[in-house]
């Protein structure tokens, strides 16, 4: 009986070696996937709709899908890079996407 108990302590043991093994490699690809993306991407200010924006939507918001209107200067979305400043914001100085935050111009 003794050996029969040892035998499923050590296949259950080898499962979760295994299963954590695995999670650490999925893990590892994610975070190698995510930094591959900020590579390719480029924080654009001004060009997310209402409550679109990735992050960066000023004081008293908390981050994504928090900005208060469309075009925001403080807010931000990831794009492809070189395409941000060939983006529309209506309320940007240059009428472009910006690389960095500004302060909305009005009409």
């Amino acid at each position: 009986m003794l050996k029969a108990q040892t035998t499923q302590f050590t296949a259950a043991a080898l499962a979760m070696v295994i299963g954590a093994a695995l999670t650490m490699a999925h893990t590892s690809v994610a975070a190698q996937d995510d930094k591959a993306m900020v590579k390719m991407n480029e924080k654009c200010f001004g060009i997310a709709m209402k409550g679109k924006n990735n992050c960066a939507a000023g004081p008293g918001t908390s981050c994504a899908g928090t900005s208060k209107v469309d075009y925001q200067g403080n807010a931000w979305s990831l794009v492809p890079k070189g395409t941000c400043e060939q983006t529309a914001s209506p309320t940007s100085p240059t009428g472009k996407g910006q690389l960095k935050a500004f302060k909305e111009k009005t009409a």
